[in-house]
Formats: structure tokens, sequence, C-alpha cells
């Protein structure tokens, strides 16, 4: 006598019977996750936005950074921010100018030395 066995996937578990040499199965409920495979998985996953965002901060950053044309003054003897900002932009405010300046230049203070290499925004 033949019985019909429906074709084995991947959650069907089988039982191999070394006194008959035959398959038999045997239905198992599916396994269910753990709950600390859970919590794995959902740090995985904030772990995975959290490096995205930065991602895109760092190249929004980047884009914003090289996105600003500016050029370049070299610093005469007798210069000071004040008369450079004064010079390139006669109808502006001189005082926002000069703050611009240091800030574009990452200078802590207005001393400037001649030689030196400065950045004005454009």
């Amino acid at each position: 006598m033949q019985t019909f066995v429906r074709p084995l996937d991947s959650r069907t578990l089988v039982r191999y019977s070394s006194e008959h040499m035959y398959a038999t199965r045997y239905a198992t409920r599916p396994r269910t996750p753990l709950r600390s495979d859970r919590a794995l998985r959902h740090v995985y996953r904030w772990a995975l936005v959290l490096v995205a965002a930065l991602a895109v901060m760092l190249a929004l950053s980047r884009v914003a950074q090289g996105g600003v044309a500016s050029e370049t003054v070299v610093v005469q003897p007798g210069d000071t921010i004040w008369t450079i900002a004064a010079q390139h932009y006669p109808g502006d405010d001189t005082r926002a100018r000069v703050d611009e300046i240091e800030r574009l230049n990452n200078l802590s203070s207005p001393a400037i030395e001649a030689g030196e290499t400065l950045r004005l925004p454009a």
C-alpha cells in the first residue's frame, strides 16, 4: 500500500527512524523569535538609522562648506581686517564684514600678519 506524502519544505521537520528505515513527518510549530532576538533587531535598526542620518548630515555639511564662493587676499604690511573689509565691501556694514571674515578664517582675534592669506566671503 502506498500513501501520498506532501513535498518537504523548509519548515517541515523529518525524523528518521533507524528501526524502520523510513522517514516520518510530524508537525511542529514555527520557531518564534526570542524576546532578546527582537530587541537585538530593534537595536540594529536604530543603529542603521543613526549611521544613515550621520552620513546625510556629513554630506550636507560638505556641500555647504564647498558651496560658499570666496576669494582670497594676501595681507600686505599695515593691513588690518577692518581695512580689507572696507576696501572689498565699500557699501556694506564694515563691522559685519569683519565678523564674517574672522568666522570664515577661524580667527580668534582680529590680529593678522603680513603675508597671511585670508578668504573673503562673496
